[in-house]
């Protein structure tokens, strides 16, 4: 699973109260005066990291509380940990330990295939404000609520439940880390962290049964590990370059599938690259005479003359940036070969191939690695390369 981008805070100008001798205070004044400060707090937050859990909120499954109605007495009964979790904007979701945290699935079974429940948590504003109140304080409350959509970016997710026909029987799953249906399923749960300074994302014309598929997969994995500035986008995409793909940092091709791009396609590559898209393409390390034709197409419809590693500049991103490359890795026993015009990669050799897993389980970890360290280099340069065209735009 790849990282989950979230949005920017909103672009709006803080507003503070204007405050001068003999102003009248009353309790719309006084909440604009402290809305300001909640709303440069969360401002900072937003702009820094990211919402999640900070501690607790486990779930489990219990049996009915012993004042449930006799109707409700089933196996859907689960059990919230105290802790606290904070929303995409900054709200605190504190869910103290002596309040009541038990929580009924109500969502019924699906008639065929698989339903998933999510349980989530939210933070709620307190809605009596202004009101005239006895007690001196107003607690800010949160919400746990069951919904069949993905949670959305104000609510944070405490587990999901796969449901399958013939009734809901919860249980607390045999192997936490691989859960089965009606189990539990707690892998999906976001930590609060400091924001990354970009979530890249990339895609492919390859089906998800490929194994070049797959191999994608685990480089966009292998991203936050390695150089956590970076992360890798929630999945890797499809497309199929019949319209310009702009939501892209980086598109990955094969050399048979550019030797096959029609004008279409290509136009909507050329239009990728002027919005400061970079395109990978692969070809293998024994395709000399498809290298050849790749460099022709290269030249002749995008315009742009390759250069060799070798003649590439001793400062420039693809080398150094943020890992340092002098010569270049082999992949078994195969030296790569990279060139570059623009925002084109071209590279004689099966780099993507060790990005993952092969299929005979027999590539050393350094080679793994040394690939994906690799891989960033690229993906770095995708991301400043795209930056700077749309900051001159």
């Amino acid at each position: 699973m790849g990282h989950q981008s979230f949005s920017s805070p909103p672009i709006n100008p803080l507003q503070r109260l204007h405050v001068y001798d003999s102003l009248m205070m009353n309790a719309e004044r006084w909440q604009l005066a402290h809305q300001y400060h909640r709303h440069r707090q969360n401002v900072h937050y937003q702009s820094l990291n990211e919402p999640g859990i900070v501690c607790g909120l486990g779930v489990r499954v219990i049996t009915p509380p012993d004042d449930a109605p006799a109707r409700f007495r089933d196996l859907r009964w689960l059990e919230i940990q105290a802790g606290i979790a904070i929303d995409v904007e900054g709200n605190p979701i504190i869910v103290d330990p002596s309040i009541d945290r038990k929580f009924r699935i109500a969502t019924e079974a699906p008639t065929t295939g698989t339903l998933t429940v999510y349980l989530v948590a939210s933070y709620v504003e307190p809605q009596n404000l202004g009101q005239k109140n006895t007690s001196t304080l107003i607690r800010e409350w949160f919400r746990f609520d069951e919904k069949t959509s993905p949670p959305t970016e104000r609510e944070v997710e405490l587990c999901r439940i796969k449901l399958q026909p013939n009734g809901v029987q919860l249980a607390n799953p045999r192997d936490a880390l691989f859960p089965e249906v009606n189990e539990l399923d707690l892998r999906y749960r976001s930590q609060a962290q400091a924001r990354p300074q970009a979530v890249v994302s990339i895609a492919t014309s390859f089906n998800t049964s490929d194994r070049n598929f797959h191999n994608l997969s685990y480089f966009i994995q292998s991203v936050e590990t390695l150089y956590p500035a970076l992360q890798g986008g929630a999945q890797v995409g499809q497309i199929d370059l019949q319209t310009n793909p702009t939501e892209y940092d980086l598109i990955h091709l094969t050399g048979w599938q550019v030797l096959n791009l029609e004008q279409q396609q290509i136009d909507a590559c050329n239009q990728y690259l002027k919005t400061g898209g970079v395109i990978l393409i692969e070809v293998p390390s024994d395709g000399s005479m498809l290298i050849e034709d790749i460099k022709n197409i290269i030249a002749y419809h995008f315009e742009m003359p390759l250069q060799s590693w070798q003649e590439l500049n001793r400062t420039h991103p693809l080398r150094t940036k943020p890992f340092l490359f002098a010569k270049l890795p082999s992949i078994n026993e195969q030296t790569l070969h990279i060139l570059n015009a623009g925002g084109i990669i071209l590279v004689e050799g099966e780099l993507s191939a060790a990005w993952g897993l092969d299929d005979d389980l027999i590539l050393e970890r350094h080679d793994i690695r040394t690939a994906q360290e690799l891989g960033i280099n690229f993906l770095h340069f995708a991301l400043r390369r795209r930056q700077m065209t749309q900051w001159l735009q």
